[in-house]
């Protein structure tokens, strides 16, 4: 009986343990979140327009005017995947820009934006799944600069095939991108001019499964820095179809070794493409696929 208890004590101590140790690692702000409002803020307008649907992760920045939202369109008519922007003064309410689609005859896609100084640089698929980069100074005019050119850790190009859903933080002054090979893993280049890139290793830091939500695929679309951790917001799939996506975190230390949040997927029900947001003492995330949700952390 005294045996038992002991045994029953330890399990307590070890839950308890493994309990807080990931409330330190995964704080509540970043993992747990409610809807700040019920409906979807944005969408593609359902009629036959270039933005018949929207699809892919869009990308927000909020800056001292508001909030800036890129995304991508399309019609059942038009196989190109179009470029929109769109503004808001409180990230809730947003206005089309009168211009769109912006950049018309390019394929623009699954886009992640970078301020730098008074220049803006999108990372976008283009055609086939192969990321290119774009610059600005205004937000609406962007030139082309080319596709990224990404080489094995012994500088030979990486195998033919896609690279997307590009992704990329700033850390100790080296530019590090994170990017898809059909969605099955997550690798990591480096670059200190943002066209040149070279793989941290030459096989994924963060992989597929074990676990069931994320056994069939993964994407990265946002990595940010929190109180001496990185925390990258990715997106996932059960499904061997991908019918259905969620969005998912993870931490890490160096931005090679990731630990996934126990309790993933932080949201379900297919809202994926998962982008963070300060706000006030706390964030928002936005999901972006395929209309965009906003959620309030708790």
């Amino acid at each position: 009986m005294k045996h038992g208890i002991q045994k029953v004590f330890y399990l307590i101590v070890l839950l308890y343990t493994f309990s807080a140790q990931s409330q330190a690692l995964f704080p509540d702000a970043l993992v747990k979140f409610k809807p700040l409002v019920k409906e979807a803020i944005f969408s593609g307008t359902g009629t036959q327009t270039w933005d018949e649907q929207i699809r892919e992760r869009g990308y927000i920045l909020k800056e001292k005017d508001g909030y800036h939202l890129w995304y991508t369109g399309y019609s059942k008519r038009d196989p190109i995947k179009h470029l929109g922007y769109a503004t808001s003064p409180d990230g809730l309410h947003w206005k089309k820009h009168p211009a769109n689609p912006i950049n018309p005859k390019q394929w623009i896609e699954d886009v992640f934006v970078l301020k730098k100084g008074k220049s803006y640089y999108m990372f976008a698929e283009g055609k086939g799944d192969t990321t290119h980069l774009l610059i600005s100074t205004n937000k609406t005019d962007w030139k082309e600069l080319g596709n990224l050119k990404i080489t094995k850790t012994n500088g030979q190009p990486i195998d033919k095939g896609a690279f997307g859903t590009p992704c990329v933080i700033v850390a100790k002054g080296i530019y590090y991108l994170f990017y898809e090979r059909d969605d099955l893993g997550i690798w990591l280049a480096k670059s200190i001019n943002l066209i040149d890139w070279v793989n941290v290793q030459d096989h994924p830091v963060l992989e597929m499964g074990p676990e069931a939500y994320d056994l069939y695929g993964v994407a990265m679309n946002q990595v940010i820095y929190h109180q001496g951790y990185y925390y990258g917001y990715y997106h996932a799939t059960a499904y061997k179809d991908w019918r259905e996506w969620s969005s998912n975190v993870a931490v890490s230390k160096d931005l090679i070794h990731w630990t996934k949040y126990p309790q993933n997927p932080i949201i379900g029900n297919n809202e994926s493409s998962n982008i963070l947001v300060p706000k006030g003492q706390g964030f928002r995330l936005y999901t972006m696929h395929s209309k965009v949700h906003v959620y309030q952390s708790e």
